[in-house]
């Protein structure tokens, strides 16, 4: 078919297709041998996007490790959710479950080389995807994978190694590019999953059809929608196993509280257009929307103990919290997300060697929350039992205006790449206020009696609110090959803020083939994450458990900029700053072994997190109640080491294909200096340096014969440690290393219909339960960096045409 100039040169520009033509997609596994001859096909040869703007970089010739995951690697996961996927085939990527843990339940932390969730930068089709609107793990504000749907991905680029100097904020830890669909022919998919124990069934179905529009472009639509049920590993809590022996009377739910994943409704559409305006001229844009609704369990309020709510008081005479719960109540949590995400473009070219790139993009995230089946006790028989918390929404505007030069100098044989261009942001942070009642401090509060929405205050209007920042950006990027063997970079960035200044960051980088399949490489670079308009700006209010007294306690976290906080020692942010070296070994074999070892350090200043906890002093109005309170600060510099090991191995085997993958990630991350340096803050030391795993691997084999294939994954995750906290301090227990195995059968009944069935955790295996957490009923840490509900089983059909 033909394909006019503009769009070969565009996607020559942006390697997605080689010099001979043939799309990397199509043609990602051909190379070389030393000799000359047809090398059998290795696992670094995919044409890249992610960490390069030079045509025809492969991935074996990359300055910097990435690695790519093609649509069937994604595809050999049984999961919707994106994080997931990831944390199964990047080495250093986790992501925790976090059950009962409020927003965290729904946008959960995803993290790469353990540093924070918010430290990696995450592109569609290599523009910056929009972060979610909700704060979580120590106030990290990152982009929500889980909203993008991954039966509309092609190919997935993680960049592992900083890239602030060429992508700007959040690239410390890495990129992760996600490229979008665009080939013609239509999927659908319809599976179905659940756990060994009888819950958390997932009904999904996806479809996604493309379309060539002639010789002028291409159109891809998509379609997902995922309905899951709760799971519960859960036991009676003690103190409810109590109450109902001094009520025999009252029956009592076994059990009073649920520890698990959410029951969640998801739904997701989006498309892939481009089209070519002339033979110089193309037109593109992408857009994908998501909506959730979820419910999740919060503590249970027990009537004996929990004095707050259940006081009788002469202000509300004949009222009392137990004819309305007489059994107590366990609040239910709601979260509505909506989410959008809009880019459109121009390229062209205006010689052959100087290709333009001119795009905008619109990114909002939304969530509402609800509360169900609560009280505001200080509201007596006036209060509601349902809810509306609130809302919070996240609103990112880019233009970009990039360009790509081949200079050819006379003495080098293959010409210089030079790219350079501007980008324009702008971050738009709403917190719009709950119902008065979810907030409200009743008269029966004089009596002791619990302000606000019981379980999770909303939003007052004294937090509402709405804060913009912007930040201009230049950049240059060159990448020069010195003959045969030598390949240099350098990339600069300069970067203003309207918030709190500008910033400068640099990278440089090296390669070397020490033959024409074995290499070197390494790179040095700075780069910086800058304070959000949320973090800048916005305070929130939270109620936990304390697990010695099970009593509910109430903490506030406080604006940088607020009076109190800056009582207590708050100061203005500033953005983290980072400085990453690494250097690596990467090879390719005529046998069907490719691999690389790389080794990085990452030194972080200023880095983000929660201040220690304060008691409120003395005369200081305390409306809601408030146990203790925080604040967001620049507190602690740490140093992360660490080694990735990726290895690949296909050749034939038998009348099939064998195909055998080993990722391997060693992080370890110390505080250098900060808060953590004395015992007010040691939580914080613990949870940079101990929450996460140091090591991480996974060994992953696949036999693809006839119309069979069969797949084996052993994942393996070493010891962690947990912390709980409580109103007068904080507990931790050890959890030891954990490995799970997981199979999977597919056989492709016809060119059109195809069966897969399989089980993660085929072995139903758990880690150490959680000691400290008993008091609550729940049994296994809701912080681990992997699912703990036991075996899942799955089957999927697929049809294709």
């Amino acid at each position: 078919m033909h394909r006019s100039k503009l769009s070969r040169s565009i996607l020559l520009a942006l390697g997605l297709v080689s010099a001979g033509g043939a799309i990397a997609a199509d043609a990602g596994t051909a190379g070389t041998s030393s000799s000359g001859n047809a090398a059998a096909p290795t696992q670094l040869d995919a044409m890249l996007v992610t960490g390069t703007r030079a045509s025809n970089r492969t991935q074996f010739e990359t300055l910097a490790p990435v690695d790519v995951f093609t649509k069937q690697d994604i595809q050999s996961v049984d999961s919707t959710d994106l994080k997931d996927v990831l944390a199964q085939l990047v080495p250093s990527f986790v992501v925790q479950r976090l059950p009962m843990a409020d927003g965290q339940v729904f946008v959960r932390p995803a993290t790469l080389r353990g540093l924070s969730p918010d430290q990696t930068l995450v592109l569609v089709n290599g523009r910056r995807f929009h972060r979610s609107a909700l704060l979580g793990n120590r106030g990290a504000q990152a982009a929500d994978l889980a909203q993008i749907p991954t039966s509309a991905i092609k190919r997935i680029e993680v960049l592992r190694d900083g890239a602030s100097a060429q992508y700007g904020s959040d690239a410390i830890a890495g990129v992760i590019n996600i490229i979008l669909e665009d080939s013609p022919g239509t999927e659908i998919t319809a599976g179905y999953s659940q756990y060994a124990q009888g819950d958390g069934g997932s009904r999904d179905f996806s479809a996604r059809t493309g379309w060539a529009l002639g010789d002028y472009g291409s159109l891809a639509l998509f379609a997902e929608s995922s309905n899951s049920d709760a799971t519960s590993r859960t036991r009676q809590r003690p103190d409810a196993i109590a109450f109902q022996a001094a009520h025999p009377e009252l029956d009592v739910p076994n059990p009073v509280q649920r520890w698990g994943q959410p029951e969640l409704e998801s739904r997701r559409v989006g498309f892939n257009l481009k089209a070519n305006a002339s033979d110089t001229l193309e037109l593109y844009a992408f857009g994908l929307y998501s909506h959730s609704d979820g419910v999740s369990d919060f503590n249970w309020r027990n009537p004996d103990t929990t004095t707050g709510a259940y006081r009788t008081t002469s202000i509300f005479p004949g009222w009392n919290l137990r004819s309305l719960y007489p059994v107590g109540f366990s609040p239910q949590y709601g979260n509505t997300q909506n989410d959008l995400q809009l880019v459109a473009g121009l390229r062209g070219e205006i010689t052959p060697k100087l290709r333009w790139d001119l795009s905008a993009s619109y990114g909002r995230n939304a969530i509402d929350y609800s509360l169900d089946n609560s009280i505001n006790a200080s509201l007596g028989p006036d209060s509601p039992t349902s809810f509306d918390l609130g809302r919070l929404t996240q609103t990112e505007k880019n233009a970009n205006a990039d360009f790509n030069y081949e200079w050819d100098v006379a003495a080098l044989s293959k010409p210089v790449n030079v790219a350079f261009g501007a980008e324009f942001r702008q971050e738009t942070y709403q917190v719009r206020a709950g119902d008065p009642a979810s907030y409200a401090v009743g008269r029966g509060a004089a009596a002791g009696l619990e302000a606000n929405s019981n379980g999770a205050p909303g939003f007052s209007a004294s937090q509402a609110g709405q804060w913009s920042q912007r930040s201009k950006a230049a950049y240059v990027d060159m990448e020069v090959p010195l003959g045969e063997r030598w390949s240099i970079g350098a990339a600069g960035r300069y970067e203003d803020f309207s918030s709190f200044g500008s910033t400068v960051d640099g990278k440089l980088s090296a390669r070397f083939a020490i033959t024409p399949d074995v290499a070197l490489r390494g790179t040095l670079s700075t780069g910086f994450r800058a304070p959000t308009p949320a973090q800048l700006n916005t305070t929130s209010t939270t109620q936990g458990l304390d697990t010695r007294t099970l009593q509910i306690f109430t903490s506030g976290r406080l604006s940088p900029s607020d009076p109190l906080a800056q009582l207590l020692g708050a100061k203005p942010l500033t953005p983290e700053e980072s400085r990453t070296a690494s250097l690596g070994l990467t090879w390719r074999t005529d046998l069907g072994l490719s691999g690389s070892v790389d080794v990085y350090r990452i030194t972080l200043s200023d880095r983000f997190s929660q201040s220690a906890s304060f008691a409120i002093p003395a005369g200081t109005p305390n409306p809601l109640g408030y146990t203790s309170v925080d604040y967001f600060t620049n507190d602690f510099d740490t140093t992360t080491t660490g080694v990735d090991v990726v290895g690949n191995y296909l050749r034939d085997l038998g009348a099939g294909r064998m195909t055998l993958t080993l990722a391997y990630n060693y992080n370890q991350t110390r505080v250098d200096n900060g808060s953590t340096s004395v015992a007010t803050n040691e939580t914080q030391r613990v949870l940079f340096e101990d929450r996460l795993p140091e090591h991480k691997g996974s060994f992953t084999g696949s036999w693809d014969i006839g119309a069979w294939s069969l797949m084996a994954r052993v994942r393996y995750y070493g010891k962690w440690t947990d912390s709980t906290g409580n109103a007068t301090g904080d507990i931790y227990q050890q959890f030891g290393a954990m490995t799970f195995l997981d199979l999977a059968v597919g056989y492709r009944i016809n060119e059109h219909h195809s069966l897969r069935v399989g089980a993660d955790n085929v072995f139903d295996r758990y880690p150490d339960e959680a000691t400290f957490q008993a008091s609550r009923g729940l049994i296994y840490s809701r912080n681990a960096p992997y699912d703990t509900d036991g075996a899942n089983v799955y089957a999927q059909y697929r049809l294709t045409f």
